[in-house]
């Protein structure tokens, strides 16, 4: 696991886009780390084996840290231009994330605007959410809708009404189709 963090991390590193990560690849992570640490425990702290366990351990943090900022900056600069980001690219832990990131900068664009042409309004009242029915294309984890419920997860084909903002960016994305209501 230790060789495949480099390679992803190398990857990152050395590209201007956003690589592509096995769909599994922070499940993963996550074991092997806990392994590593849960192995260590186990030896003298003076041992030759729980050093490098340790010194282990911690490169192996350090590369998975600067990966994951290295994937944040580059969709933060997608968004900022934006771009469509490669759904293929993005792990089911960052596809989740990128619904929420892309809604928030999508709403915060809108802010300026009104603010812009004076209509920055301190009303408190909520809006109401319009729905919209969806049709989905690909399998896609739970999401927090614009109205801050939860909807989901969702299986290929499945028909639900979510947040006319959500369905918006999961049709821009390529998850969903919206669907006629007759």
């Amino acid at each position: 696991m230790y060789e495949e963090i480099y390679a992803a991390w190398r990857c990152e590193a050395e590209s201007k886009a956003l690589g592509s990560l096995p769909a599994d690849f922070y499940a993963r992570v996550t074991r092997y780390l806990q392994k590593i640490r849960e192995e260590s425990r186990m030896l003298d702290k003076k041992s030759v084996k729980a050093t490098l366990l340790e010194h282990e351990l911690q490169h192996a943090r350090r590369m998975v840290k600067a990966l994951v900022w290295l994937r944040y900056r580059k969709l933060l600069l997608i968004i900022s231009k934006k771009q469509k980001v490669p759904a293929e690219s993005l792990t089911p832990e960052e596809t989740k994330l990128w619904t929420h990131f892309s809604a928030f900068a999508e709403e915060y664009q809108k802010f300026a605007e009104r603010l812009l042409r004076g209509q920055f309004s301190t009303d408190k009242t909520p809006i109401p959410h319009k729905r919209v029915i969806l049709r989905f294309l690909k399998d896609i984890p739970a999401i927090i809708g614009s109205d801050m419920k939860t909807y989901g997860p969702f299986l290929v084909e499945d028909i639900a009404s979510v947040p006319a903002e959500n369905a918006k960016i999961l049709i821009k994305q390529g998850f969903a189709v919206p669907v006629e209501a007759s």
